[in-house]
């Protein structure tokens, strides 16, 4: 068109008259989609990472293989240790420092922790002098040491490197510390008079990857961990009575344990019963000296370990990986069958989920009421058997989410603790059915995580974890993740499809780093169905949820509903129409029916020689819904209101 065209088609806009409009309503033509169906905005795909949510041709990650060696001073309830680290940088860029973990730097008096958190406070500690005290920090190149430049800042420590490390090289670094144990500590490891859980323990350098460089969020205490996998050799010295377990398989039974102890090891390989190893009194108290017990795991990203004088070991077995059991003998009421839960566990998330890679799964009684490590579950002793199992199977479950997939704690707990929260409660479900099987269990979560909602108090799961209220911690990032993935797999994906991706998440990322939006992607990739709107909602925003019968019209068989939904977040809708001869008949729509109008979707109904007494949303309880008053409609009712009228 012509710019004198242009003017003529203007001065004709000018002989319009406007619309004889009381009050033009105003225009919101160019905002932004903001629909729960706007498509997501996840970061762009690369070679990194692939779109469809798995691992792109070029990912990467570093490596971190650790040699350490530990003497416990029992006397002054202190940990010497020295390690040597080979960190391989199989990433594309130059790096010419490392950063590393100090965890124990959060006992120190002054430290972020004890600013954030109250004295007392779970995650805050008792006053302590605690710390990590590094007397050596060398780079070696063959027989050259050489003495790096360190600087500490808070629990991250920067190890400039003596030369550059390309991509491909390896860098080795020899350290020596040492540190008073906690015995409190933030409610991951501590002592309990002679027993000892020792957790983050030494200085574990941090993650380098594509989509943050290095990784270098502070240790609080309430948030976890992100760690590089590697192969560990780790040999503790302890006062010679003392029993030792730990993440990974002993390597020197025949210096630690008696013949007999190595026999009743043996037997329990091939059994699936439970055999005392050590049994109470077997170990002896007044035992002098000390004995220095070696541990060996592969392709972990940690290593814990507890000792006690008077640990009672009980070991099974299934398709020949060892499930052990370590408690004292005044735990040995609800302990006793600690070993065979630990089994039945690893049985249940392997056939379901994906195969165990690792040798044995340790469950280890103590003061610290529940906290995982690869292979090893801290438990208190719990009250019976079924709160027991409560706590041993996420935490042995936690060997899938983040030990066996390294999500990053850290940043996005949920990823870790939710998917976790669900899994376990098919094992949980398995285990003691007479306590409720699998939907029951869920169901009592989504009843929690429902009155929150009505409450107003929840806040959106994808937050850092160390700005989550502490109050706040089981609810959005265990609960309402767990129910999320409840409604995907039973009400949107399916049973079948659900699991499917949810393996093929583990396949794709086993031993990897995941971010969320690869296991958003993989979920859909694999599943079949773009679940942009179920992010959103249940991941990224707080939406509630609340469907209602607007109204109903019935003209003789035909019965036309307008169904409202009244909350942001939105859900598949299901129906049940009970009819006067006292016959039912239930109606099913997917999520997406809202996707045009987010809050009126009507439908006509045609039910031959029928007539419609009630009419009812949701009638299982399946769905989260904030209010329950407006999801039924009844004929009584209706004739009630009219002959008030």
């Amino acid at each position: 068109m012509t710019s004198r065209h242009l003017v003529s088609f203007a001065a004709a806009l000018l002989l319009v008259p406007a619309p004889a409009f009381a009050q033009r309503a105003f225009d919101s033509t160019g905002d932004a989609d903001r629909s729960m169906f706007a498509p997501l905005a996840l970061p762009s795909p690369n070679e990194y990472r692939a779109g469809s949510g798995a691992p792109g041709a070029r990912y990467w990650q570093n490596r971190a293989d650790y040699d350490l060696a530990a003497r416990l001073d029992t006397a002054t309830q202190s940990l010497y240790g020295r390690l040597t680290l080979r960190y391989t940088n199989h990433s594309p860029d130059t790096l010419r420092y490392l950063w590393f973990q100090l965890d124990q730097n959060a006992f120190k008096p002054g430290s972020l922790s004890r600013d954030v958190y109250d004295l007392g406070a779970r995650f805050g500690g008792p006053t302590f002098n605690g710390g990590e005290h590094i007397l050596k920090f060398e780079q070696v190149r063959g027989a050259l040491r050489t003495a790096l430049a360190t600087r500490v800042d808070g629990t991250e420590l920067k190890a400039d490197l003596a030369a550059p490390l390309p991509p491909g090289g390896m860098a080795v670094i020899a350290i020596a510390w040492h540190m008073p144990v906690p015995e409190t500590g933030a409610d991951r490891m501590g002592r309990d008079g002679a027993l000892y859980e020792i957790a983050q323990w030494y200085p574990r350098v941090n993650v380098y990857d594509d989509l943050h460089g290095w990784n270098i969020e502070p240790y609080i205490g309430q948030g976890e961990f992100y760690l590089e996998y590697g192969d560990f050799t780790y040999a503790i010295t302890v006062p010679a009575s003392y029993v030792v377990c730990g993440t990974g398989m002993l390597q020197n039974p025949t210096e630690v344990l008696t013949a007999a102890e190595r026999a009743r090891l043996a037997a329990a390989a091939h059994a699936d019963t439970t055999a005392h190893v050590i049994a109470a009194g077997e170990r002896r108290p007044s035992a002098r000296g000390t004995a220095t017990w070696r541990f060996g795991a592969k392709n972990v990203r940690d290593v814990a370990w507890a000792a006690a004088p008077d640990y009672q070991w009980d070991a099974t077995s299934w398709h020949g990986i060892m499930a052990y059991a370590f408690y004292r003998p005044s735990a040995e009421e609800t302990w006793r069958e600690a070993a065979d839960m630990a089994r039945s566990t690893i049985k249940e998330y392997a056939t379901r989920w994906y195969p165990y890679p690792y040798p044995q799964i340790t469950a280890v009684e103590g003061p610290i009421a529940g906290m995982e490590y690869p292979m090893f579950a801290m438990e208190a002793r719990n009250k019976d058997v079924y709160a027991l199992y409560a706590v041993i199977a996420p935490l042995a479950g936690h060997n899938w989410t983040p030990m066996i997939v390294g999500s990053n704690e850290r940043v996005h707990f949920w990823q870790d603790e939710g998917l976790n929260t669900f899994m376990a409660s098919f094992a949980e479900g398995a285990r003691y059915p007479d306590k409720g099987d699998q939907m029951a269990r869920i169901a009592r979560e989504r009843v929690l995580v429902t009155r929150s909602e009505s409450l107003g108090v929840d806040l959106p799961t994808e937050m850092g974890s160390d700005r989550v209220p502490t109050a706040r911690l089981t609810p959005d990032d265990y609960l309402k993740p767990s129910v999320a993935l409840q409604l995907l797999r039973q009400e949107i994906l399916g049973p079948a499809a659900f699991d499917d991706a949810f393996q093929t998440y583990f396949r794709r990322w086993a031993f990897k780093h995941p971010a969320p939006a690869d296991f958003f992607r993989t979920m859909e990739d694999a599943g079949g169905r773009r679940l942009d709107w179920f992010w959103r909602e249940f991941f990224l925003e707080n939406a509630h949820f609340d469907q209602a019968i607007d109204s109903v019209r019935v003209n003789g068989d035909s019965v036309t509903v307008a169904y409202g939904n009244h909350a942001r977040g939105v859900l598949p809708i299901r129906v049940r129409f009970t009819f006067a001869d006292g016959t039912t008949e239930d109606h099913a729509y997917p999520a997406e029916v809202w996707g045009r109008d987010a809050r009126h979707y009507v439908r006509q109904y045609a039910f031959a020689g029928k007539h419609v007494t009630r009419i009812e949303l949701d009638p299982d309880h399946r769905l989260i819904d904030i209010d329950r008053s407006n999801n039924v409609w009844s004929l009584r009712e209706v004739a009630h209101r009219e002959g008030d009228g």
